[in-house]
């Protein structure tokens, strides 16, 4: 399995790209490439959903407010969930998740994991817990929160990725006999069901994208992304309007 940008395969950043015809989608006439260009990331929010079987009604914790976790946020509503709540560090992005898909939000603070987890389930009116957790951060703390905040036989999904091994409260995952999955990229029609989401209109990308650099800003964008600046920048390619 090859992915375009992942050492040592280049690919996204160049002006046209040779793939296998099966691969590829096409996208419907009134969808634009900059919404073209946030399928990807849907496409992994798709996936991280499946995993934790969201069905109507059901309540869902979402860790990290980034592109991916504002995603898993807007498939969980397509899904049916009930009642979204998007966790972040970072008030701009909690502010954003409220108007886009969330419910609810909250802001961990510096306390233990479970007692941040109770914090959490209070604020957002969920009693002993959510039917779902996903992280989408990576974080080790919002992992540790996340197993104490999902319900009893409750699914935690982890589609985030941090540090290779973390300090994971495996006590809890086994008296809430917790059901765990992992989250890798995408799989069998995901790519299918997010170009659908966005034609149809019922998920947003566009609001995501906080800004387009042109291409000889494009180290510019990469750094705006690391400090947490924006949802999501695209970078124009090297021969358009060309």
């Amino acid at each position: 399995m090859k992915f375009a940008a992942t050492p040592p395969y280049d690919g996204t950043l160049t002006g046209f790209y040779t793939m296998a015809e099966d691969f590829c989608y096409k996208l419907p006439s009134h969808v634009s490439l900059q919404e073209g260009a946030l399928i990807e990331p849907l496409a992994v929010a798709v996936h991280i959903v499946r995993q934790a079987s969201i069905s109507p009604g059901q309540s869902v914790i979402v860790m990290g407010a980034g592109p991916v976790g504002l995603l898993c946020c807007a498939v969980a509503r397509c899904f049916g969930a009930s009642k979204i709540v998007a966790v972040d560090i970072q008030p701009a992005r909690l502010e954003f998740a409220a108007t886009y898909a969330a419910t609810h939000t909250f802001m961990p603070s510096k306390v233990p994991a479970e007692e941040n987890a109770q914090k959490l389930l209070e604020s957002a009116g969920l009693g002993d817990g959510a039917d779902a957790v996903i992280d989408a951060s990576g974080a080790e703390p919002s992992i540790q929160c996340s197993i104490h905040a999902v319900r009893r036989g409750g699914t935690y999904v982890q589609g985030g990725m941090g540090k290779p091994d973390v300090t994971f409260p495996i006590l809890a995952l086994c008296i809430k006999e917790i059901t765990v999955k992992g989250s890798f990229r995408y799989g069998s029609g995901d790519y299918k069901l997010a170009v659908e989401f966005v034609g149809s209109g019922k998920i947003d990308v566009k609001s995501l994208i906080s800004r387009e650099v042109d291409f000889e800003k494009a180290e510019e964008a990469f750094g705006d992304v690391k400090q947490g600046r924006g949802i999501k920048v695209l970078i124009r390619g090297p021969n358009e309007g060309k």
